[in-house]
């Protein structure tokens, strides 16, 4: 009996095969293929003739790093409403719906702590506590135990150091505001815009001591 169901698995995984693409990731029959599902966004080349390495660096996260304790919480009874949006749920709080720029540094993994961080500083004191973590503290003083600066960086060693040090307020590039605002101009990553292009290059600036 179990040999009849030969041919129903072979046509299941043969259905399966032709439901997933088999195109490079970054070749325009991939572009093609997302563009005709008609989502919400539509795919493009953003990086067009740029080595893999400097993407790579971009991204800025390394994998590994300190092992964060675990708080695991599982609710059975909770009704979950059809659509949640952060920043109409805390309207009072701006960092939500912020977005930075990090410029020529990998440093995105630091850029995601002090955002999370600076969210929920916010929504824990219902808004009363308003205030934007400093990306540059973190990526220039945060060290080995946080990675290699604009070379990319673990976002465990970043709550790590935040727990045991702390670290000042700052907001955006030539912002002003808090102690200690970001040092890196936002630029184009091979984009057409207002702002210079990208170079490629960018060292991890001094930490400065407040």
């Amino acid at each position: 009996m179990w040999w009849s169901l030969i041919p129903l698995s072979c046509l299941l995984a043969l259905t399966s095969a032709h439901d997933k693409p088999s195109f490079h990731p970054l070749s325009d029959d991939m572009i093609n293929y997302i563009n005709k599902q008609n989502t919400t966004w539509q795919a493009g080349r953003n990086f067009y003739n740029v080595d893999i390495s400097y993407l790579k660096k971009l991204c800025g996260t390394v994998l590994g790093g300190p092992k964060l304790p675990e708080r695991v919480g599982f609710s059975e009874d909770i009704n979950l409403p059809e659509s949640f949006d952060a920043r109409e749920q805390w309207s009072n709080c701006p960092t939500i719906a912020q977005i930075r720029d990090q410029g020529s540094c990998g440093s995105c993994w630091a850029f995601g702590a002090v955002e999370a961080m600076s969210d929920r500083i916010c929504i824990h004191t219902n808004g009363r506590v308003n205030v934007e973590v400093s990306a540059e503290d973190l990526l220039t003083c945060c060290g080995i135990q946080c990675g290699d600066g604009c070379n990319g960086g673990y976002p465990s060693g970043a709550w790590n150091f935040w727990t045991r040090k702390g670290l000042v307020s700052g907001g955006v590039y030539n912002s002003h505001i808090g102690c200690l605002p970001y040092t890196i101009p936002p630029c184009e990553h091979h984009v057409n815009g207002s702002r210079p292009p990208c170079t490629g290059e960018g060292d991890t600036p001094k930490c400065n001591k407040m």
